[in-house]
């Protein structure tokens, strides 16, 4: 809310429709759920198949057989590679132009990189692998002839990784994989080899994992369909010792070891170790062709129409003991549970990659559906962790100030109407100061400093029961203004309670580096389950800030966008008699003394 006027976040406070997060029940056990929204988020259109879809930052760029993309219905010329904001769906002024189908793409260092079946970039000769400038479009040095058809494409260590069927490279024998030096473009000495295709890489900076339709990795026998190798030497890991049962389209990379969607006989994602032992197995009804991995969830694409209630299917990939329906895409838990997170996409071939963005709490989806959730997605969809929104008057708040009018004695007016009014405590003359903040005022703290006598200021109202929120749903947020200067160990913003009884709610902001959190503990326990933010707000800049309690969750937004959610006790409830403060939780030692900015600061309970 911090870039709509003042004027109208004084009127309004948003809701969103639908839960961020909620305790879903799920196909062989109960699981704490979908981190983005089953319904899609708007997005361009292709008028052909995408086959490839990588992030970075707020950008997505896409590659596949397309010559145009579709923005609120007009087509504009984008030849099978194209780039557009993933907040927005507005394309990019970003369009290379490759003659072929473009199946991979990896991004790193400013630079795009592309493997597929094409010959020229803009005209340039670049045999089926090339960089391309994230910024400009333009192809960079990295230019060799390949022989035979890439699929897979990634990047780290310094190298980019390239898989497929290939023979060679300018000249130079290599069986299915390659690599080059990410600096000078030059082919590297890296070169371990397979008996047959590479469909999919994963990189770590301990492991290349490799997966595809191949029977030897290195020569060894042991290495069907799945291996690891050294990413510097190519030296098989004989430490990783997975049995697929049948092909592997794509793998995720993590830290507890790697994730693989398989074809055959209905398609699977299985959960391995970093010894290659099953942790679990998922199974579908047709092959699982993606996979990624996005806070604990993992989405899983395919051409299947169904997900099996338990591991055993029949014949053509039928799910012999039940099933339940997910066309196209379905999500899993960390410990195997099928989640109920559903869009349901059509198509033959259906989903054909996936990619996660931490940063955005966003998973998109490419391939050859037309529909996704009752909705027109050509071929792309996205699918981010804030779901559409109405807005509802803010009688909703149960307290609300926004530092604009005070009363006789210098307290802060609650423009919620029900009477909670802030007044300031201080010590060693910390003093509200008051800036202008679009056509009003924001109240501004005392600066950063060292020792005892540091001057501190708190706001803090009267207890009240209006502002217990027990176990009932909790909303709560403000508007931030902090730059680098004014962070420190721990600031709070808003606090009621504390974790030694009675239970609390807060919102502060952690360290030097400026991350917000969402923190909340139970009435009858010491443990304080907190949301923390991947995204700094100490950058000078406006912010607005909210935290959400649904249930068995809770989540933190910045600008609205869904950063993380948390899983806490269903039943943790927060009844304090302590006093609601904004500011910090006290002017003594310790205090936790925000230094920042801060206006528009609500409750909402219920």
């Amino acid at each position: 809310m911090a870039n709509i006027p003042k004027k109208a976040r004084n009127a309004v406070r948003r809701a969103i429709i639908t839960s961020l997060a909620t305790v879903l029940v799920a196909a062989g056990g109960t699981a704490f759920a979908e981190i983005v929204s089953s319904q899609p988020a708007a997005s361009p259109s292709f008028n052909g198949p995408v086959h490839a879809v990588a992030y970075h930052g707020d950008t997505v760029f896409v590659g596949g057989n397309f010559t145009s993309a579709v923005v609120n219905g007009k087509a504009q010329p984008r030849t099978r590679l194209a780039a557009f904001d993933a907040r927005t769906g507005e394309l990019r002024d970003w369009k290379p132009v490759a003659d072929a189908n473009v199946r991979a793409l990896a991004v790193d260092e400013g630079v795009v990189y592309a493997a597929g079946d094409f010959d020229t970039i803009n005209g340039e000769t670049r045999d089926a692998v090339a960089g391309i400038g994230m910024a400009d479009g333009a192809v960079t040095p990295l230019r060799h002839t390949v022989l035979g058809q890439p699929n897979a494409i990634a990047t780290g260590n310094g190298r980019i990784y390239l898989g497929g069927r290939i023979t060679a490279v300018d000249g130079v024998p290599r069986a299915n994989l390659a690599a080059f030096t990410a600096g000078s473009g030059a082919l590297d000495p890296w070169a371990p080899t397979t008996d047959d295709t590479v469909n999919a890489l994963a990189v770590t900076p301990e492991r290349v994992y490799v997966g595809g339709s191949f029977h030897k990795t290195n020569n060894v026998r042991s290495t069907l369909r799945l291996a690891a190798v050294n990413p510097v030497t190519g030296v098989l890991d004989k430490g990783f010792a997975p049995k697929p049962v049948s092909q592997v389209f794509a793998l995720a990379a993590h830290a507890g070891g790697v994730f693989a969607a398989l074809g055959g006989q209905g398609g699977r994602a299985v959960s391995y170790t970093p010894e290659g032992q099953t942790r679990w197995t998922r199974v579908f009804d047709g092959d699982a062709q993606a996979i990624t991995l996005l806070d604990d969830v993992v989405y899983v694409g395919g051409h299947f129409d169904k997900a099996c209630t338990t591991t055993n299917n029949g014949a053509r990939g039928i799910c012999t003991d039940g099933s339940v329906a997910r066309g196209k895409p379905a999500a899993v838990d960390a410990d195997g549970n099928l989640l109920e997170w559903a869009p349901q996409a059509n198509g033959v071939a259906g989903t054909r990659q996936l990619a996660a963005s931490p940063r955005l709490g966003a998973v998109s989806a490419v391939g050859d559906f037309t529909l996704v959730g009752g909705a027109s997605r050509k071929r792309y969809v996205e699918f981010t962790g804030v779901a559409p929104r109405v807005e509802r008057a803010a009688v909703d708040d149960v307290a609300a100030y926004n530092f604009d009018t005070t009363i006789a004695d210098g307290t802060f007016d609650d423009g919620s109407g029900h009477g909670h009014l802030l007044r300031a405590v201080t010590r060693h003359g910390g003093a509200p100061r008051m800036i202008a903040h679009d056509a009003g005022q924001a109240l501004q703290f005392p600066a950063k400093c060292a020792g005892d006598a540091c001057p501190r200021l708190i706001l803090q109202a009267q207890d009240t029961a209006d502002l217990n929120p027990g176990n009932k749903p909790l909303r709560y947020g403000a508007g931030v203004l902090l730059s680098p200067a004014e962070t420190g160990r721990g600031e709070n913003i808003l606090q009621k309670g504390y974790s030694n009884g009675g239970g609390q709610y807060k919102l502060q902001v952690d360290g030097l580096s400026g991350k917000p959190s969402c923190g909340i503990s139970d009435k009858t326990g010491t443990t304080v389950y907190v949301a923390r933010s991947r995204t700094s707000v100490a950058d000078g800049k406006w912010h607005s800030l909210e935290c959400r309690r649904t249930g068995p969750t809770l989540a933190i937004l910045v600008d609205d966008r869904l950063e993380t959610v948390t899983a806490l006790p269903a039943d943790l409830s927060v009844e304090t008699d302590q006093p609601f403060t904004v500011g910090g939780k006290g002017v003594g030692q310790n205090n936790d003394q925000f230094h920042g900015t801060l206006d528009d600061v609500w409750v909402q309970i219920g």
